[in-house]
Order: C-alpha cells, then sequence, then structure tokens
C-alpha cells in the first residue's frame, strides 16, 4: 500500500535498481565460479604442493621417531636428526607460501582457518620432539602426537576442494581420498618399523597393524574408483607390480599371517623399507600427475566461464543500461505529463474556479470554453487522460456556474422569505396594537399581549438574520445618532432571557444612526449567546467605556467558557466570516455578527472571563462615535433590565396579588422606525407621601391617564422617539389597583401612539424607514 502512493519517478528507479540488483548476482556468481577455478591453481602451487612436501617430511620424520624409541641406536639417532632438518625446510616453506598475499586473497575463510590451524600445530612441534629425545613417549604416543598434526595439515587439503565446478571439485575430493589412503599407509610403516626395530610386538600392535592395513587397502580402492581413466590405468599398473605397491602387498599378508604378541615380526626390516618406500614413492608421484592434470583441466574450464560472463554479463549489463535509459526517459516524459496535469487541477481548483464563482457572484457573464481551455492530448495513455481531464475541467467549470446561480437563488429566496416575514410580523405588531388598545380590564390579558409581543420582536431578529445570511442590509437605520445605552437597551429587548442581564452606566456617548440597527442586531446576538450558554441562576453583564480607538461594549457571563481551540476559531470566524453554506447551523450567530462587524468596521473578539466564563469585547470604531448630553442624575449606578423592560412583577392588593407583565420590547422596533419605553414613573407606596396621584396632562373620558407626547424622552430625541429609563427607586409593592391601572394605561396609550407614528413613516413594504437618509449596511 506504501509503495502504490510512491510518485512515478521513485517506481520506475525501484524497478531499474530491481533489475541492476538481478543481473549483479548472476554476474557475481558467475564470476566468482570463474574466480574460483582460477583459484585452483593459484592455491595448488602456492598452498597444496607446500602442504604435500610438509605432509610427507612429518610423516617420515614420525617413522623415525617410532624406529628410535625402538632401539635407541646411534644410527637411528642420525637418521632422525638429519630428517628434522628436512621437516624444518618444508616447515618453513609452507609458512612463506601459505601466508603470503596470493593464498591469503584466493582462500576462503573456512580455508584460512585450516591454515590458522597447522601454523598453530607446528608450534608445538618442538616439544614433541624433546619428549621423543627424553624418552618420556612411547611409541604409540609419539605416534599420535604426529599424527594429530598431520591431519592439519589433510584438513588443508579438504578446504582447497571446495569449489563451485562440480567435476573439478569431485576430482580434488579423489585426490584428497588418496592422500589420506597414504596417510594410513605411513602409519602402518610407522607401527611396523617400531615393531621391527624393537625385535617383537607389543600389546595390541599387530590388532593394529592388521586395521591399518585393512583401512588403507580400502580407500585405496574407494579412490582409484573416481580417478581418470589414465590416472586409473597407472594405479593398477602400480598395485600389480612385484615392487612397491604390490610387494609391499605380499609383505603385509606375511606380517597379518605370523605376527603375533611377543613375537618377532617375520619380516625383514631392510626388505619392508626398501618395499614401503617404493610404494610411497610411486604412489606420490601418482598423485602429484592427477593434481597437476587437475590444474591443467581447471584452467580452460575457468576461461570459458570467464568467456561465458563477459558474454552473458556484457550484454545483460548493456541490456540494463538500455532499460535504464528507456526507463528514465519515459520516466521523466510522463513526469513532466502528469505534472502538467497536476498543475492544471491545482490551478482550477485554487484559482480558475474560485475566480469564476467571484465573478458569478458579482454577477458577470462568464465563458465556459474561455475559463476552462483543454490542455494539448495525444494519443498514448497520458494523452487518454488528458482528454479525461478536460471534460471533468468542463464538467467543473459548469457545475460552479451552476452552482453559483443555485447560491444566488436560494440567497434570493432567503431574502424573499425574510422580506414577507418582516411584513408578516409588522402585521402581527399591527395586531397586537388593536388587542392592546381592547384590553383595558385584565393585567393578565395584557401581561400574555406584552410576552407575544416580545416573541414578534425576537422574530424580527430571526428575519434579520436570513437577510444577513441573504447578503442583504436589515433595513433599520436612523438619521441622528442614538446614545449608545438605548442602543444596548434596544438589544436587551430582543434577548429572551433580559431579566438576567446587568448594564453598568455606559456614560453620554451616542452611536451614528447608520449603525443603529445592524450594532442593536450585533449585540443582541452577543447576549442571546451569553445567556444561552450560562447557568439561569447567573447574571450576564454589559459594560462600555470609552478608549483611544473608538467604544468598547463589553458582554461578560459566568458559564462553562470555551477551550482555546474553539475560542480561536470563533474569533477569526468573527473577523473573517466564510462564504455561508448550508451544512448546519452550529455557528449561525458567529457568522451573522462577522457580517454585521465588516459592515462598519468593527472589531468582536472573545475572551476568557476571570469568572470562568466568556467576554465578548466589541470595538465600535471612533468614526462612529458621538458625544452625547450628560444623563441625568438620577442614572442607578446599577441597571436593572427588569426596570428598563419592565418584566412579570406581582402588585399586592387588599385582595389578590395581580402580575403585571409590561412589554419586553425594546426602543427601536424593526422596519417601522424607533419605537420607545414608555417613562412610567412608580409612585411611592402611599399616595400621601408623594403628594397624591401623578400629575398627567390630560384623560379620557373614563378617568385613566393619557401621555403628551415625547413628554417623557431625552432631548436628543425628542425628534426621533427612544426610550426612557424609569428612575432606579426599589419596586414599590402594595399599590391599590387604581395606581395599577393607570400606569399600564399610560403605557397602553403611549406605546399605541409611537407604533402609530411609526405606521405614518414607515410603508407597509419592509422596506428602510421614511425618515432615514438611506439605508445604512
Amino acid at each position: 500500500m506504501k509503495f502504490r502512493s510512491t510518485r512515478v519517478r521513485t517506481k520506475v528507479v525501484a524497478l531499474l535498481l530491481s533489475l541492476f540488483a538481478l543481473w549483479a548476482f548472476a554476474a557475481g556468481v558467475t564470476l566468482r565460479e570463474g574466480l574460483g577455478l582460477l583459484d585452483v591453481s593459484t592455491l595448488a602451487d602456492d598452498l597444496g604442493k607446500p602442504t604435500e612436501s610438509l605432509v610427507a617430511a612429518l610423516q617420515q620424520e614420525r617413522r623415525l621417531s617410532v624406529v628410535f624409541l625402538g632401539n635407541g641406536a646411534a644410527e637411528q639417532r642420525s637418521a632422525l636428526t638429519a630428517q628434522r632438518t628436512r621437516t624444518n625446510e618444508a616447515r618453513d616453506a609452507f609458512k612463506r607460501l601459505a601466508g603470503g598475499s596470493s593464498v591469503s586473497g584466493a582462500a576462503s575463510d573456512a580455508l584460512q582457518s585450516r591454515i590458522d590451524e597447522v601454523f598453530k600445530r607446528l608450534d608445538g612441534l618442538g616439544g614433541t620432539r624433546d619428549a621423543v629425545d627424553a624418552g618420556t613417549l612411547d611409541r604409540a604416543r609419539a605416534a599420535t602426537a604426529y599424527t594429530d598434526l598431520i591431519a592439519s595439515g589433510f584438513r588443508v587439503y579438504g578446504s582447497i576442494a571446495s569449489l563451485d565446478d562440480q567435476d573439478i571439485a569431485r576430482q580434488s575430493r579423489t585426490l584428497i581420498a588418496f592422500s589420506h589412503a597414504r596417510e594410513v599407509l605411513a602409519q602402518e610403516d610407522t607401527l611396523l618399523a617400531g615393531v621391527i626395530s624393537a625385535g617383537r610386538f607389543g600389546p595390541g600392535e599387530h590388532e593394529q597393524f592388521v586395521a591399518l592395513m585393512g583401512t588403507q587397502r580400502y580407500l585405496y580402492a574407494e579412490a582409484a574408483a573416481e580417478l581418470t581413466a589414465t590416472d586409473r590405468a597407472r594405479y593398477e599398473e602400480i598395485a600389480a607390480g612385484t615392487s612397491g605397491l604390490g610387494g609391499m602387498r605380499a609383505l603385509e599378508d606375511k606380517v597379518v599371517d605370523k605376527g603375533k604378541l611377543g613375537v618377532a615380526p617375520p619380516v625383514d626390516g631392510v626388505a619392508w623399507k626398501s618395499t614401503v618406500d617404493q610404494a610411497f614413492t610411486d604412489l606420490r608421484a601418482l598423485e602429484l600427475s592427477a593434481a597437476d592434470g587437475l590444474v591443467v583441466r581447471a584452467k580452460p574450464a575457468a576461461v570459458g566461464v570467464l568467456i561465458r560472463l563477459a558474454l552473458a554479463g556484457g550484454l545483460g549489463l548493456i541490456a540494463v543500461i538500455a532499460s535504464i535509459v528507456i526507463s528514465i526517459t519515459t520516466a521523466r516524459t510522463l513526469a513532466a505529463q502528469l505534472t502538467r496535469l497536476r498543475e492544471a487541477a491545482w490551478e482550477l481548483s485554487t484559482t480558475r474556479l474560485p475566480q469564476v464563482v467571484e465573478r458569478l457572484r458579482r454577477g458577470e457573464e462568464v465563458d465556459i470554453s474561455v475559463e476552462a481551455p483543454p490542455l494539448p492530448t495525444g494519443e498514448d495513455e497520458i494523452g487518454a487522460l488528458s482528454r479525461a481531464f478536460n471534460a471533468v475541467q468542463q464538467t467543473a467549470v459548469e457545475t460552479a456556474v451552476e452552482q453559483a446561480a443555485l447560491r444566488q437563488g436560494v440567497r434570493d429566496v432567503f431574502l424573499s422569505l425574510a422580506r414577507r416575514t418582516q411584513a408578516l410580523v409588522h402585521r402581527q405588531l399591527k395586531l397586537l396594537d388593536v388587542m392592546e388598545r381592547r384590553e383595558k380590564n385584565s393585567p393578565e390579558e395584557l401581561a400574555d399581549l406584552f410576552r407575544v409581543d416580545h416573541l414578534a420582536t425576537r422574530m424580527r431578529r430571526n428575519a434579520e438574520n436570513l437577510i444577513v445570511l441573504s447578503g442583504a442590509t436589515a433595513g433599520r437605520g436612523w438619521r441622528n445618532p442614538v446614545p449608545l445605552m438605548d442602543v444596548v437597551r434596544g438589544a436587551l429587548a430582543e434577548v429572551e432571557d433580559y431579566e438576567r442581564v446587568r448594564v453598568l452606566p455606559i456614560g453620554p456617548v451616542a452611536l451614528a444612526g447608520r449603525a443603529v440597527g445592524d450594532v442593536i442586531h450585533l449585540l443582541a446576538e452577543l447576549i442571546e449567546n451569553a445567556t444561552a450558554y450560562s447557568p439561569p441562576d447567573t447574571p450576564v453583564q454589559v459594560t462600555g467605556q470609552r478608549v483611544a480607538n473608538g467604544f468598547v461594549i463589553e458582554v461578560e457571563d459566568r458559564g462553562l467558557g470555551v477551550n482555546p481551540e474553539d475560542m480561536e476559531a470563533a474569533n477569526e470566524r468573527m473577523k473573517n466570516p466564510p462564504e455561508f453554506k448550508l451544512s448546519g447551523s452550529a455557528h449561525l450567530g458567529l457568522y451573522v455578527v462577522g457580517k454585521l462587524a465588516g459592515r462598519h468596521d468593527i472589531q468582536v473578539r472573545l475572551r476568557d472571563s476571570p469568572y470562568g466564563g466568556t467576554t465578548a469585547i466589541v470595538l465600535v470604531p471612533t468614526s462612529l462615535v458621538v458625544d452625547g448630553p450628560d444623563e441625568p442624575a438620577t442614572t442607578p449606578s446599577v441597571i436593572d433590565p427588569v426596570r428598563i423592560l419592565p418584566g412579570p412583577r406581582p402588585v399586592r392588593t387588599q385582595h389578590r396579588t395581580l402580575e403585571v407583565v409590561p412589554a419586553p420590547r425594546g426602543p427601536i422596533l424593526p422596519d417601522r422606525g424607533p419605537e420607545p419605553d414608555i417613562d412610567v414613573h412608580q409612585q411611592p407606596d402611599t399616595p400621601e407621601s408623594q403628594g397624591g396621584e401623578p400629575e398627567v396632562p390630560e384623560s379620557t373620558p373614563s378617568g385613566l391617564p393619557r401621555r403628551v407626547r415625547q413628554a417623557s424622552l431625552a432631548a436628543p430625541l425628542r425628534e426621533q422617539p427612544a426610550p426612557v429609563v424609569a428612575p432606579a427607586t426599589e419596586q414599590p409593592t402594595g399599590r391599590a389597583p387604581e395606581e395599577i391601572r393607570s400606569m399600564i394605561g399610560s403605557y397602553q396609550r403611549a406605546t399605541r401612539r409611537g407604533r402609530r407614528e411609526a405606521d405614518q413613516a414607515t410603508p407597509e413594504t419592509p422596506a428602510p424607514p421614511a425618515e432615514v437618509d438611506q439605508p445604512t449596511s
């Protein structure tokens, strides 16, 4: 799976390396075979012959040492000394040649180990000689010491025979078998020479002689069967003669028949020695002749192998080189074509398609043939791939055009639905006005109407969300600046759980009229989010203050907070709102906030709150901030939204407790111009403590007070209705029913008047208000 994901060039190189490795292996095997055959000559000259000479010298020294131990005659001593000199010469020649560079270069690890073993045993030869001279060794132990040294030499022969050519290796093993047979014959000669020197057979010597004789005859018979025809004929001639090997076998039979413990051997020592020496000479000559013939036969075979290596290896190497050149050229062409396709696909996905979509978003016409020019194609597989890519490219551009048109259609549907919803909400609010006018006697019913009114206000914000998603403006705007405190109150009127919100004093600062509607909507989304993601028993605090770059409004909750990754993603989404997709609504509020903030260069950022929740920081730029009049001295230090937007509150009477719920709608209504809250000045606990009933400028026939138009508005909003906050006195309890009716009636008539004025200023369709110079975005 990993190889399939690698690059084409890498795959081609891997295949070429595999081909080259296969050729190198085949060439190496052939070369090793040829070099092995050539090494036969080197090993035969520099190792085989010195080893054979050393073994022959040791065999002769072993025989003389055993003879010397048999009678200790001076003549035997002189012969042993002379043989030791010849053995030392053979030893020195062996060490010089076997330790040379030619042998070390041709020898295998196993052969080199055998050579080192011979060197080590030769170092112990002096100790064996000393023991023989001192007479501390008997004939059997002395023979065994020499035999072990000679056996290490024969193991060198075995390692030389490890060749790859089967015929040459077989003939080498045959010669080694002849050498082993001659070694057994030498042991037999040593044993009988010692017996002749001692004058009788010792314990077990006759039986050992019989065993050695049988072994050497068996080995010679087996080895002769593997000789070449010429060498086998020569061996048979040697074995059939009356002297040498043939005469020696006649003497062996005589010793076997008549020899016994404590009796002198039945053969003469001089006759035995002359016969055995002749046999050794003949057999050794046969071995050397066979070895020379083997070397001669090995050289042509080696040359033939090298010729085959030159032909097969050379031609194979040429084929490998040609394959490499063709593969690299093909891979380069293939990689270039694939690179061109990749770059075209990358350009299509990252440049051309986004440009096409952007141009379509701007309403421009798009020529598909120009935006998706076809790539050049050929007749090979890559050409077919290019043609397929051209088809995919054209389909992709056409799909992008269709999708852009579809998205524009979806936006138009959003906008149409939002405008229709606005119209329906407007009609709903007019109907609520009529119902509120009719309701005069039941505070409970009036409270329900106020709740429905609040729901309609929130529905307005949802409709505006659809308008923002469609890319249009909501249509709310004001000609004159509006105090920021009233803007915050308007935002509170669009929040469901407004009673939990606490607003700290903001100061005499106003907001430019063109941004009032969007800032109200923006703050409402943030406050709604703060109340939704914090425990219901915790407050949400809104503060504001001037800074060097404008005015900062902070919305702080005491919820569980947001992890750093999600907070960073939310800040990025508000700073750079992505294109809206219909994949979900998890971050719809943040998207709307980002779009509204971007219209007026307002910066919105979330950070951790010291209380463990989240704080939303809204930085209104200086260009939108206007100095407003100082607020009245009666402004409370902490503004309770229950008093700004009266919610359900119990009113105690003599007979029952009524729940009065004034409309929880803020000072500004959508698409109908500003609509104020009512300045309901609450009365003290008793009329006497405040000088009686509140003064009203006019009354209805029923005796209920009527509010004078704009009498309770702040000075900057006299021409445009705005909210006025009730004094921050403590909520009175125990009011009389007449006082409650007076308060509700005044609030109802003022609401009716405000909506009537809004109807006069706003057309039936959900277009921007008439009193605004132009809609602001």
